[in-house]
């Protein structure tokens, strides 16, 4: 590793497992300090202390429920208090609700799914902004979805609320510039918590899933998605903001057929 983060202090939410825990793991090997904010709490201080361990690096595990503004501020106070400042916030944590057709969506399933996937990014850019500027600047990574992208079947309510994290992405890259805070978004495809379970349980899934993919295989979190969010984070893309990029092998280019086979049986109505 060059040492791209070195003094850099970076919170990254959902940290704790699948992508997060790569791109944590990823961070740490570029010489960040590492603040997980995680809502499986014995997750959180697995992940921090292997971290810890492998990458010879500080690392901070906080149990963290992203749709609790309390909880974001409190997450963003203990990386300033524990590590004297903060760099980088990467709004990593979501969630699905059940996979059921837009109109048999509750109200419950979208006020949860905008808690997590939207509310949770805007408190803690919120909570970080002042922590920040006193750097002299920052970077904030989000996460999009190509879901979002293509109207995804059966996640109506995640695609509403990664389509407005978008807006939230450019709408603070325009006017945080004036702090020296830059914005942007990245739409990973890659062995995240679902992906690796469905891959484990499902015999053929794997190939399945990457079948249509230019580059063939799905995105490692630590070797594929990782090094994004570190150019991200650091002196590299220093003159890039607001934009939103494609970490998924080419996946968005020929997109991918997300309709159910039996749409009864996710709650479609004949």
């Amino acid at each position: 590793m060059s040492g791209l983060l070195n003094g850099k202090v970076a919170l990254v939410t959902g940290g704790g497992k699948g992508l997060g825990a790569g791109i944590a793991r990823r961070m740490a090997r570029e010489g960040a300090r590492i603040v997980i904010a995680e809502l499986d709490a014995e997750a959180g201080e697995e992940t921090a202390a292997a971290i810890s361990r492998d990458c010879g690096v500080e690392t901070l595990a906080v149990a963290t429920d992203v749709s609790d503004k309390a909880k974001v501020e409190a997450a963003v106070a203990a990386a300033v208090a524990r590590f004297g400042g903060l760099d980088t916030l990467v709004n990593n944590a979501a969630m699905l609700s059940p996979n059921i057709v837009l109109e048999a969506k509750t109200d419950e399933m979208l006020a949860r799914t905008l808690g997590v996937c939207l509310w949770g990014s805007w408190w803690g850019m919120q909570a970080a902004l002042p922590h920040f500027r006193a750097r002299g600047g920052g970077t904030v990574v989000n996460f999009y979805s190509i879901d979002a992208e293509t109207g995804a079947w059966l996640h109506a309510d995640y695609n509403i609320a990664k389509s407005a994290l978008l807006g939230l992405t450019r709408s603070a890259a325009v006017e945080w510039g004036r702090f020296n805070i830059r914005v942007n978004a990245i739409a990973p495809t890659g062995l995240g918590t679902v992906f690796a379970q469905l891959v484990r349980d499902v015999p053929g899934f794997l190939e399945m899933a990457t079948a249509t993919n230019p580059l063939g295989w799905a995105g490692d979190p630590e070797a594929d998605i990782g090094p994004a969010v570190v150019f991200l984070a650091s002196e590299m893309s220093r003159f890039i903001t607001g934009e939103m990029i494609h970490v998924d092998g080419g996946q968005n280019l020929p997109g991918y057929s997300s309709k159910p086979a039996d749409l009864l049986a996710v709650g479609a109505k004949p």
